[in-house]
C-alpha cells in the first residue's frame, strides 16, 4: 500500500494546489460536537450500509491512528496484501477488521479517544509540507501524490464521515462553505482520471459548474493522451455539467449513482461527454 516516496511529484494536470491545513482543527471540533450530542440510541443507527454510527466512529479513529503511525512516527507495521488482493479489496478488508475489533469499545471511550488522537492529527496536518511526496491518491491517478492532495483527500474523508453520522441521526449536510468548498474542490481533482479512457480532439473542454456558496467551476481539457485541469478556459466548452453542491458531493462519494446525478444535472453540449464526467468517483470505491 505504501507508495515509493523518493521523488517529489509534480502532477501539474491536477491544477492549483489546495491548502486544507488550517481546516483540520475546525473539522475535528465539529466532529466532536456531533458525537457529544448523540443520544445512546443514536450510536446504533445505520450510518452507511453495514456500519452503525459507532462503527463509523471507530473507522475514523483507525484513519487517525494510521496517519500518525505512518507519517508522523514512521511505523512500518500493520497488515499486508493477501495474494492477488486489489487495493480496493485490501482497504475494505482491513477497515472491516478494525471496525469488528472495536465493537467491544463503548461510545464514551471512542469519543474520548477520538478527541485525543484527532487533535494530534490536526496538529500533524497543520505542520505538513504541502510540496512533499506522500501516499498515492488512486482516484486521482497519482502515486506518489503531493502532500497537498493527500492531506486534502483526508480532509474530505473526515468531512464525509461526519455528514454520514449527521444524516444517520436526521440532520442535514453541514452547509458551512469553509469546509464544503474545499471538499468539492478536492473531489473535482478526480476529473482527469475519470476521463482517462475518453478520447477527444486536443483542446476539447468539459466544464463542471457547482452552484451555491461552496460551489465553483472546473474545466478539464484534453491534451494529447490525457486530460488536465491546468489549461486556461476556452470560450465554448464542448459540454457543461451543472450540479448543485449536495448532488455533487454525494455523487463523488457514491451516496447517489451517476444516473441520479444526471437526472438532476443541467447539461449543455455533448451528452456523451457529460455522462462520462458524471462517472466521477473521489473515494476508493
Amino acid at each position: 500500500m505504501d507508495a515509493q516516496l523518493n521523488d517529489v511529484p509534480n502532477p501539474s494536470w491536477l491544477g492549483t494546489p489546495i491548502d486544507a491545513r488550517t481546516l483540520f482543527a475546525a473539522e475535528q471540533a465539529a466532529l466532536m460536537a456531533t458525537l457529544s450530542s448523540l443520544a445512546p440510541a443514536d450510536w446504533d443507527k445505520e450510518a452507511v450500509p453495514g456500519w452503525t454510527v459507532r462503527d463509523l466512529a471507530a473507522h475514523v479513529l483507525g484513519d487517525f491512528y494510521g496517519r500518525l503511525a505512518r507519517d508522523r512516527d514512521g511505523h512500518q507495521g500493520g497488515p499486508g496484501f493477501a495474494p492477488g488482493e486489489t487495493l480496493e479489496a485490501f482497504i475494505h478488508r482491513i477497515n472491516q477488521e478494525w471496525v469488528d475489533a472495536h465493537r467491544r469499545v463503548s461510545p464514551a471511550a471512542l469519543t474520548d479517544t477520538l478527541d485525543l488522537i484527532g487533535g494530534q492529527v490536526a496538529r500533524f496536518f497543520e505542520a505538513a509540507d504541502l510540496g512533499s511526496p506522500s501516499l498515492g491518491v488512486s482516484w486521482a491517478g497519482v502515486d506518489p501524490a503531493p502532500m497537498w492532495l493527500d492531506s486534502a483527500r483526508d480532509f474530505t474523508e473526515f468531512w464525509t464521515h461526519r455528514q454520514q453520522i449527521r444524516h444517520a441521526i436526521g440532520q442535514d449536510t453541514d452547509p458551512d462553505p469553509r469546509f464544503l468548498s474545499v471538499v468539492l474542490d478536492t473531489f473535482m481533482r478526480a476529473l482527469p482520471h475519470t476521463l482517462r479512457e475518453v478520447t477527444a480532439p486536443v483542446g476539447t473542454q468539459i466544464r463542471v459548474r457547482i452552484s451555491g456558496p461552496a460551489g465553483g467551476s472546473w474545466t478539464v481539457t484534453a491534451i494529447g493522451d490525457h486530460w488536465s485541469l491546468a489549461e486556461p478556459d476556452a470560450e465554448r466548452p464542448a459540454a457543461v455539467v451543472g450540479l448543485d453542491a449536495e448532488t455533487a458531493w454525494r455523487l463523488c462519494t457514491r451516496g447517489i449513482q451517476p444516473d441520479t446525478a444526471l437526472a438532476r444535472a443541467r447539461i449543455d453540449g455533448d451528452r456523451e461527454l457529460a455522462e462520462a464526467t458524471c462517472q466521477i468517483v473521489s473515494i476508493v470505491y
